[in-house]
């Protein structure tokens, strides 16, 4: 099969929905080699997407995953696709602890690093989180601390064999694109950052099929995150607009402002700085700028004043950091 799969794509071919499908189970049923693993994932490097590939990807890891029903919670996921090569710090993991702070539930989708130099799941094991997929414990956690991590590798099996060959591989595939699409908690609130126009497209066609309320957020310089860096495209279930950063926060930063450690201890120490309240004016704008649209996604009338107004109050008032605690604590 992937003989034939692979011919298609080097002759600029594209899958189907269902083959896409087929493809990626045959992956993790551990029937495809890995030369041809690296191969397959090389070419939607060399080429842009489609929708009917994306959405049977998507497809495969949903079918497989381990499935966590969080629905008495009403909770959100803030998740950027990453690939973006900006080495940010980790914004939208503090701004899941800003929306929690502020009494929202979260379930926080994550993994390791792959194509940046520390992903969410590296910084929160660094400062002592225990992963898991236990659903009690989980529940425990979003009931308690009003958040929960869903450390992907826990609860997609299908990506074991693949795993290794992307780290080795060390830059962004298919798979960034995938993983806010797959929470294992199917919550109906999303925000999601994303580092292109077009995928940010894919993504607007794919949630006007699911009950989904969603902000969808792409800054125009190139970021995953609503980075404040430049004007931001944001799309929602009403409307598609510019965000200018200066007119909606009063600031702008810089790129360097917004750099990330340059390693996972260095990412911790930000980390820990920007909840304990020691963040830069620039880093605690970026962070309460993206909680604000999450927390949008629950009355998608709310101003974002007030939903910006709400997540400064949690972090300058350190429930952010209380709900980290809570969840450590666990």
């Amino acid at each position: 099969m992937m003989k034939r799969i692979l011919n298609k794509l080097f002759d600029q071919g594209v899958l189907e929905r269902e083959e896409a499908k087929t493809v990626l189970a045959g992956i993790s049923d551990g029937k495809i080699n890995d030369f041809q693993i690296a191969s397959f994932l090389t070419v939607f490097k060399m080429r842009n997407i489609t929708v009917d590939e994306l959405s049977g990807f998507s497809d495969c890891l949903k079918e497989r995953c381990i499935k966590i029903d969080l629905a008495d919670f009403d909770n959100i996921d803030l998740c950027g696709t990453g690939g973006d090569g900006k080495d940010t710090f980790n914004i939208s993991t503090l701004a899941s602890f800003v929306v929690a702070g502020a009494g929202y539930k979260v379930s926080k989708h994550g993994n390791y690093g792959v194509s940046s130099i520390c992903g969410s799941s590296n910084v929160l094991e660094s400062l002592g989180l225990q992963f898991s997929n236990d659903e009690d414990k989980l529940k425990k956690q979003i009931d308690k601390a009003n958040i929960t991590i869903l450390h992907a590798p826990l609860f997609h099996p299908a990506m074991k064999k693949v795993a290794p060959i992307r780290s080795q591989l060390a830059v962004s595939t298919f798979f960034n694109m995938l993983g806010p699409m797959v929470n294992p908690s199917s919550p109906e609130k999303q925000l999601v950052g994303v580092y292109s126009l077009q995928l940010q497209r894919y993504y607007k066609y794919i949630f006007e099929s699911q009950d989904t309320s969603y902000k969808i957020v792409h800054t125009l310089d190139g970021y995953d995150e609503l980075s404040l860096t430049g004007d931001a495209k944001i799309v929602s279930p009403q409307s598609e607009y510019i965000f200018d950063p200066t007119i909606s926060t009063h600031t702008q930063v810089t790129q360097d402002d917004i750099l990330g450690g340059n390693s996972i201890e260095e990412a911790k120490n930000i980390f820990t700085t920007i909840i304990g309240g020691g963040g830069t004016e620039a880093q605690n704008a970026v962070v309460c700028a993206n909680a604000a649209l999450a927390i949008q996604c629950y009355d998608q009338n709310k101003s974002f004043a007030d939903a910006y107004a709400e997540a400064h109050e949690s972090l300058n008032s350190k429930k952010a950091l209380t709900s980290l605690n809570k969840l450590l604590a666990i």
